[in-house]
């Protein structure tokens, strides 16, 4: 079998390869490790990056050289720190025991592993077998110290992706400490770049923003402890003419729950620094003698045609080799949840209607969202106390989940495991349990608290409050939900000098917890959510095969917000639900038909009151269900397109194909309607052009290339808010 990773002894030229990209790394003057190329698969490097010597005016050189035409200021690095004379954003700064951040990285040695290492404590893509990956890790030293930096690249046989992270290791006898420790920095040369980000905020996450890489310095970032709403942690770097499917795109994505940060650094040269890592806001971690630091991983994708190659590859990345539950290629079940609803207005008697409806529908699972516990009946108590509320449930859940079985659907559950309420029995007994700084009042959001799941007891009675209910094994399903983001910053068992520690042990704190569910409940079916898709990141796809999009249900709201998440997130991860008209977060009044369409892009479910429904609409339901039933093994697992952006046009359209390219799903919406309405007809992508594909509605036959090439027209039709879906198969 072909090697992946090649060392060239004579040129110090490092060179990953598969058939689709190449990576190229060397070791320079100064045993500096210098970036050379990352991109289209090369056959073989015969050195011509080397890179030119130049005198760069205020560039300094290398300590006791006096050829002033090398200098880190100005080479493509691999990894740089604070201290060593490059004024560009460094990776690391390294607090030594003599109060500088002197570190100056050299060059020590390197070695390549079959597979891929995994990381402990942390979320991380992996391998089935040694053949399918191979990991160079290159070890850098402090040339003055006793710190090395290993530098992780894994890259897989038959993807265009590489992922890096770096483990620091203090081999010395003094303590040390990391006041940043960036995942991974990349150096461009002679490249003038757009950024795409995805910003957002609440109920409006994930919208395309795309914006020039001009001189200086962009971060993209998050403080508040989650991946978050306002900015979700991926960048990509692509020309200024990249489209869906035409250009150079570079997109890196964080594994990481927490704080991070992006930084985009365009210098005097016009050359461009990648710095992607936890953020170093309120970050500074004791690094003891003998002791070890392993950073998250940044996945890294490569496409020469567009958006939308990129995207695939994160999707086949992060559904193949992240997400871990035996779900994974399983369909999703179509689900109602009580929430929008009942609130917190119910009781089993009141339920059990909702779930005869369900049955009566053709839905797959009832799940009963917040106030089953406790004595929870609005959103100011019971947090912590994980015990069924009697008032609701005088029988038990177990009695109500025996009646959701019993009528064929599976049941499910919110919890929301990271939070208290001061109004809590826990909080009775374990007040200390409350994350808070000392001395101070904390401050509530939505009225409630942070646990302090830095600490292993609280980790640990959380754990046990939900064994409780999770062990009947009568839960099929469980939301795991947050929302609030954390402040008043502190962790209790650790001393004053290592508080800038405790975000990052939150995030291992949840980790471990999490892990410890999974590991516990094979099972179950877990889907995360933060408010809807404040922490919609890969980290969470370890534990969580799928994520609650957005608490904003409105469908052409959602049409941005699914469109944004899947530049990096395959469609089975994106739950979407049909909801009511008027939407309750807008006001919108849009087609019953719309909103299934828009729902279907991802996993299906429904968010209100069937009993209320009228004959009509209740019909719809059974119709949607039976027709998505058809096509959820295409749309959740097929090679997924976006064909029309809603953010650039008055349309947006999108695209499954099955992998053997023998079914598809084609949906539009037209957003507003028009006096005179434009002529449009969307193609077509990724189909086999030999072959005839029947409309499954209308079964008129197309060839697969008059699909592409011609494309179909879309109804003319009047009102706003109009949606179709067109569903093929090839014909035998």
């Amino acid at each position: 079998m072909n090697q992946l990773i090649n060392f060239d002894e004579k040129n110090k030229v490092f060179h990953l390869h598969n058939n689709q990209i190449s990576y190229l790394l060397s070791i320079e003057d100064g045993n500096t490790l210098a970036h050379l190329y990352f991109g289209k698969a090369i056959r073989e490097y015969h050195g011509g990056l080397r890179y030119p010597r130049l005198d760069r005016g205020f560039s300094g050189n290398l300590p006791g050289s006096l050829d002033r035409t090398f200098s880190k200021d100005s080479l493509p690095q691999e990894y740089s720190c604070a201290g060593e004379m490059d004024f560009r954003t460094p990776a690391t700064i390294v607090r030594q025991k003599d109060g500088s951040n002197a570190t100056f990285l050299t060059y020590e040695s390197y070695k390549i592993v079959q597979g891929k290492p995994n990381l402990e404590g942390l979320p991380h893509s992996w391998v089935k077998n040694k053949e399918e990956a191979a990991t160079l890790i290159i070890t850098l030293k402090d040339k003055y110290g006793d710190l090395k930096f290993d530098l992780l690249y894994t890259i897989y046989r038959d993807r265009p992706i590489i992922v890096r992270s770096v483990k620091v290791r203090n081999t010395g006898k003094d303590t040390l400490n990391l006041e940043k420790v960036s995942s991974m920095q990349m150096d461009f040369v002679d490249r003038n770049f757009d950024m795409i980000t995805l910003p957002g905020a609440h109920a409006h996450e994930r919208h395309m923003q795309r914006t020039r890489v001009n001189q200086g310095i962009h971060v993209y970032s998050s403080i508040r402890g989650t991946s978050s709403h306002p900015m979700n942690p991926f960048v990509a770097l692509v020309d200024k003419d990249t489209t869906e499917f035409a250009g150079d795109a570079y997109g890196f994505a964080f594994v990481y729950s927490g704080n991070h940060k992006f930084e985009i650094e365009k210098d005097p040269y016009s050359q461009t620094r990648v710095v992607i890592g936890i953020n170093d806001y309120n970050f500074n971690w004791e690094l003891q003698a003998k002791d070890s630091f392993q950073t998250p991983e940044v996945i890294m994708a490569y496409s020469d045609n567009g958006l939308n190659k990129m995207s695939q590859a994160f999707h086949s990345l992060i559904h193949d080799r992240i997400i871990r539950s035996k779900y994974k290629d399983q369909v999703r079940p179509i689900l109602v949840n009580n929430w929008e609803a009942t609130y917190f207005d119910f009781t089993e008697e009141k339920l059990k209607p909702i779930v005869d409806d369900a049955k009566d529908m053709g839905i797959e699972m009832f799940v009963l969202d917040d106030g089953w516990f406790g004595h929870r009946d609005d959103d100011n108590s019971s947090l912590g106390d994980w015990a069924v509320f009697k008032k609701k449930f005088p029988n038990g859940l177990d009695h109500f989940a025996d009646y959701v079985h019993q009528q064929g659907l599976k049941f499910g559950l919110w919890f929301e495991p990271e939070m208290i309420s001061v109004d809590s029995n826990l909080y009775k007994k374990h007040p200390d349990y409350l994350m808070h700084v000392p001395g101070r009042k904390p401050s509530p959001a939505r009225n409630q608290y942070v646990l302090d799941l830095g600490r292993e007891e609280v980790r640990n009675n959380i754990f046990e409050q939900m064994k409780k209910i999770l062990d009947s094994g009568k839960i099929d399903y469980i939301k795991w939900d947050m929302n609030r983001h954390l402040s008043d910053v502190y962790e209790a068992d650790l001393p004053a000098n290592r508080q800038g520690e405790v975000y990052h042990r939150y995030v291992l704190g949840l980790y471990d917890l999490l892990e410890k569910i999974v590991d516990r409940y094979p099972d179950l079916l877990i889907e995360g959510c933060s408010g809807g898709g404040g922490r919609f990141d890969a980290g969470m796809a370890y534990y969580n095969p799928q994520i609650w999009a957005s608490d904003d249900s409105d469908a052409i709201d959602r049409l941005s917000i699914q469109y944004g998440t899947s530049l990096v997130y395959p469609q089975s991860m994106m739950t979407s639900h049909v909801s009511v008209s008027p939407n309750e977060q807008n006001g919108r009044i849009t087609p019953f038909k719309t909103r299934g369409i828009v729902a279907m892009w991802g996993d299906l479910g429904y968010e209100l009151d069937l009993t209320k429904m009228n004959e009509k609409d209740r019909q719809s339901v059974k119709e949607q269900v039976k027709e998505y039933k058809k096509i959820r093994k295409v749309t959740q697992y097929g090679t997924f397109y976006r064909l029309k952006n809603a953010q650039t046009s008055n349309q947006c359209a999108w695209e499954t194909v099955s992998r053997d390219k023998n079914e598809v799903v084609l949906s539009v919406v037209k957003v507003m309607a028009s006096a005179q309405p434009d002529f449009t007809k969307p193609k077509l992508v990724g189909l086999d052009p030999n072959k005839p594909y029947e409309d499954q509605a209308s079964h008129k036959v197309y060839g697969g290339d008059e699909l592409m090439n011609l494309g179909i027209y879309d109804p003319i039709e009047h009102g706003d808010f109009k949606a179709y879906m067109y569903h093929f198969k090839a014909v035998k």
